[in-house]
Order: structure tokens, then sequence, then C-alpha cells
């Protein structure tokens, strides 16, 4: 085949390509919050990466060669590890009389600079038992003293090339920060790029927060969470549908991506490809 015609056809293939990623720019990596020695399982059921707690991968309280190990592990399996939860201890506290905010530092410090290693690109602060305002406390303070947290922590956040997302927890589990809006005006008021804002879809179920608050978070949201509202099940258990979200995330153009943090009942390797078939056509459905 002539080199030239054969040049050409690569060039019409390359475009063919590029231009199928313009008309649907919307394909989020889909992965799990579950525990390190589950990693194996999730590839082999498909998913793009596994979202670690923060104690049980970067376990900043333990000394280095315990989270070689745990590094090693996942290493190991194949699949990478984009994201970490369950970030400050609850006695750790961020707000109130008690609050610890050098401690938390020290210790957010350690888990940055791991995650890095590891090669984690978020660091979900959900934490509530941590940013629990206590009865009495005033909380527009509470507030204002975990506003002040993350003005600290987020430099160093960005020293480790990694980005803090805010989780909107649920009134069941948190008194502070449950709606999308409230997470917003948190994030714009630590005005940095390494603090963002995770929408969580079975938090956001719970609490009446709907779909259209995504679009109203915008450019602020990094990363999503997502769990049927009645039992916090898996995708494709209660049928929920989840479109509405998607079709959100497409309208702001999110890049970010998608962990499954819910109930995976009695057989979690028989469920894992079932639920991310769900999300998937869910997702294409949301065109």
């Amino acid at each position: 085949m002539n080199k030239y015609i054969l040049a050409g056809m690569i060039t019409t293939a390359v475009f063919c390509l590029s231009a199928l990623r313009k008309k649907d720019d919307f394909s989020p990596a889909i992965g799990v919050c579950t525990a390190p020695d589950k990693a194996s399982m999730l590839k082999e059921g498909g998913y793009d990466y596994i979202e670690a707690g923060v104690g049980n991968l970067l376990v900043p309280a333990e000394p280095e060669e315990v989270f070689e190990q745990k590094l090693a592990l996942i290493r190991a399996a194949g699949i990478p590890v984009y994201a970490c939860n369950s970030f400050i201890p609850g006695t750790l506290k961020s707000v109130g009389p008690e609050a610890v905010h050098d401690s938390i530092l020290r210790y957010a410090e350690i888990a940055f600079r791991r995650a890095q290693k590891a090669g984690v690109r978020t660091i979900v602060f959900g934490s509530g038992a941590s940013r629990c305002c206590p009865e009495g406390f005033d909380k527009k303070k509470a507030v204002e003293q975990f506003v002040t947290l993350l003005k600290k922590m987020s430099p160093v956040a960005a020293k480790y090339n990694v980005v803090i997302s805010i989780e909107v927890l649920n009134s069941r589990e948190t008194n502070l920060i449950n709606r999308l809006a409230e997470g917003v005006e948190v994030v714009k008021a630590v005005n940095h790029p390494n603090c963002r804002l995770l929408a969580d879809f079975y938090h956001m179920a719970v609490e009446g927060d709907a779909p259209e608050e995504i679009i109203k978070a915008g450019k602020y949201l990094y990363h999503c969470h997502i769990g049927e509202k009645e039992k916090r099940t898996v995708p494709g258990i209660m049928g929920d549908d989840f479109t509405p979200y998607f079709k959100a995330l497409r309208k702001i153009k999110y890049k970010g991506n998608i962990s499954v943090e819910a109930d995976w009942g009695n057989d979690m390797k028989k469920q894992l490809p079932l639920t991310l078939e769900v999300i998937k056509q869910q997702i294409a459905s949301s065109k």
C-alpha cells in the first residue's frame, strides 16, 4: 500500500475517533469505595479504580513500613487508587471548643505525602464525627473554623498534588454542611484550587437535594459517590434511576470520577459486574 494512502487512512481514523470523543465526552471512570484487599476483585469486575480509606491504605498514624506493605498489595492487584476517604478520625475535632487543627494538619501532611506516592488524586473529607458541631456551640463559628482549617490544609495538599474533596453528608451523619449549596459556600470561602466539592447521590437524596444542585455547584465539583437512597444499596438493587444526576454532570461537563459507596449485600463478587452494567446503562441513557 502506498505510504501516502496509509498515512491518509490513519489521519482519517484519528479524526473520526476525536470526533466521537467530542460528541460524547462524558465517560467518567467508575470505582468502588472498599478495602485494599478487594482490589483484585474490582479489577476482575471491570472497574477502573479503587477508592480506599485513608486509615486502611495511607495509615497516617502508622510507621512508613506499614504503609509500604499496604501499597505493595494495591500495586500487585494492578488497579489504581484514584481516591481515599474516611480522612480525619473522629477523635481529632475539626470544629468546636476541642478543635485540634495543628494535630489535624500534621496528620493530613502524612496522608497527602503518602497519597502522592500511591497515585491518589483526591482525599475525600467527609469525616462526619470530626466536623460535627457540638451541642450549644455556634454553628456559624463552627463553619468559620472549618473554613480556617481548609485554608491551612489546601496549600499542603497542593504541595503533594492532591485535591481535597469536601463531602456533603446527610444530617444523620453530621450536623455541618448537609446541602450541596452549603458545600459550595465553604469551597468559595476557602478559595483554593486544591479544595473542591464531592456530590454523593445517596446523601443528596436523603436530604432532598435535587440533581439540579449539581448544575449550580458547577466548576466546584470534583468527585462523586453513588448509592441508592432507601438502604444505601448499590445501583441496581432497588431500581433507583440516577439518570437525572448524570444529565446534570453532562451539563457541567464534569471530568471527575464516580465511586460506588454502598452496601454490596452478601455476594460482592457476583454483584460487581451487574452494578457496573446498571451504571453504564444509565450514563448512556443520560445523553
